[in-house]
């Protein structure tokens, strides 16, 4: 885990406070604050396929880490699995949309996959709107926070996409020293 204070941490919530706040008016705190601490988490790739099927195979489907969450229908034992599976769930396609989104159809090229059939979006959607239902015990005071993340999911997509941009132009700082010269 990368800590507060460390400096990429710190990056990810000026980029996303920023981005968040300025191009789509997302000012809350808390959805800066968890959206960065998933880049920073995620920047260990343990982190991304953290998700293991009964018999320890990590899962970077999400078509198959959706059956994995159903406690009814599908091998999860619990509701409490059921609600890690679908957390996972909606910040693996908030990371991978925003982030990534090129590299979707790569996965969905490489091989037969259940998430072929899968809406990224919806999926991740409708994961922090199943989390934000776990509104008692421990789970009462994030709840909220989850069903803001899914109420929004399309927009904190839209900002990480402007910090992936931001975070390519830092990588050319000639590219980004020329622009600023012509103008």
């Amino acid at each position: 885990m990368i800590p507060e204070s460390h400096p990429l941490q710190q990056l990810f919530i000026e980029l996303v406070g920023r981005h968040y706040a300025e191009e789509i008016g997302i000012r809350d705190p808390q959805i800066v604050n968890y959206v960065s601490h998933l880049l920073a988490e995620f920047c260990d790739a343990e982190q991304l396929f953290k998700i293991s099927n009964a018999f320890g195979k990590p899962l970077g489907d999400v078509g198959e880490m959706l059956l994995e969450s159903n406690p009814v229908f599908g091998p999860a034992p619990s509701f409490d699995r059921e609600r890690q599976v679908r957390k996972h769930i909606g910040d693996y396609t908030l990371f991978f949309t925003g982030m990534f989104p090129e590299s979707i159809n790569h996965f969905r090229l490489r091989r037969e996959r259940l998430e072929n059939f899968v809406d990224w979006m919806k999926a991740g959607k409708e994961s922090y709107y199943i989390v934000s239902k776990f509104e008692h015990f421990e789970y009462a005071k994030v709840a909220p926070l989850f069903a803001m993340l899914s109420q929004h999911f399309e927009q904190c997509v839209y900002g990480l996409n402007l910090v992936k941009n931001d975070l390519e132009e830092m990588q050319h700082p000639i590219v980004r020293r020329a622009d600023e010269i012509l103008m």
